[in-house]
């Protein structure tokens, strides 16, 4: 009896085994996925727009995301205009709500407005604050070749930025933050900052030790900013 069952156990074992063998089989797979993304926007063109002009991208914070494009006038460059006069095309993309800045299709608007106005290839910046300051670096780094400086605002600073900052080595760049800022820590303009000096020579960055969050109000009020951005030239 004790044989008998050695067997039978041996036999049961055998062909488990071969009917768990590992299989290989070949083929081939493709698909195409198609995200559509719609932005609203102004547009503010300056005087004398037949000899060719710089661009100035201004990407809002969270708090202006909707349909209403007053808002994009609350910040940045075009609340600037208001008061004071810049020889410069403005363009301020409105983000929808429950979305946020995506790069690529960003980058098709800008090239559309570019190529239907009279705008200066070797001159287009881009500056951003809050939510805006962190689609600045992600568009920034997908396309280098496009701008001639960028300053970003109280943004934070995704992975990718952070491992190929160097990507932007040739883009002139002005870093701002608040110190007090309890919304985004300031420790990722520093940590992309100090990236960046290895590579880049022309970095710079402002931290503002009593500003919280709203570190931009009193740059995008300094004509300082508009001063330097418009002297930057592509090469």
């Amino acid at each position: 009896m004790m044989r008998s069952f050695k067997i039978v156990i041996l036999w049961c074992c055998f062909g488990f085994g071969l009917s768990g063998l590992a299989q290989e089989t070949q083929g081939s797979f493709s698909t195409q996925i198609t995200n559509t993304y719609s932005y609203g926007y102004l547009l503010r063109k300056p005087q004398n727009i037949k000899t060719k002009k710089p661009l100035i991208v201004f990407l809002h914070g969270s708090g202006e995301k909707g349909t209403d494009l007053e808002k994009v006038k609350i910040h940045g460059p075009l609340k600037y205009v208001k008061h004071h006069e810049l020889y410069a095309y403005i363009l301020a993309p409105q983000c929808p709500e429950n979305t946020y800045w995506e790069s690529e299709s960003l980058y098709q608007l800008i090239l559309k407005v570019s190529q239907e106005n009279n705008v200066d290839a070797n001159r287009i910046y881009l500056t951003g604050l809050s939510m805006g300051g962190w689609g600045t670096w992600n568009l920034a780094i997908a396309h280098p070749d496009m701008f001639a400086a960028i300053v970003p605002i109280a943004g934070f600073v995704d992975r990718v930025p952070l491992i190929e900052d160097c990507k932007i080595a040739a883009i002139p760049t002005w870093i701002f933050h608040g110190l007090l800022d309890d919304v985004v820590d300031v420790n990722y303009s520093s940590v992309i900052y100090k990236r960046l000096k290895a590579c880049n020579a022309n970095v710079k960055l402002t931290i503002f030790d009593d500003a919280n969050h709203d570190s931009w109000s009193r740059v995008y009020d300094n004509p300082e900013i508009y001063e330097w951005m418009l002297q930057q030239i592509k090469k």
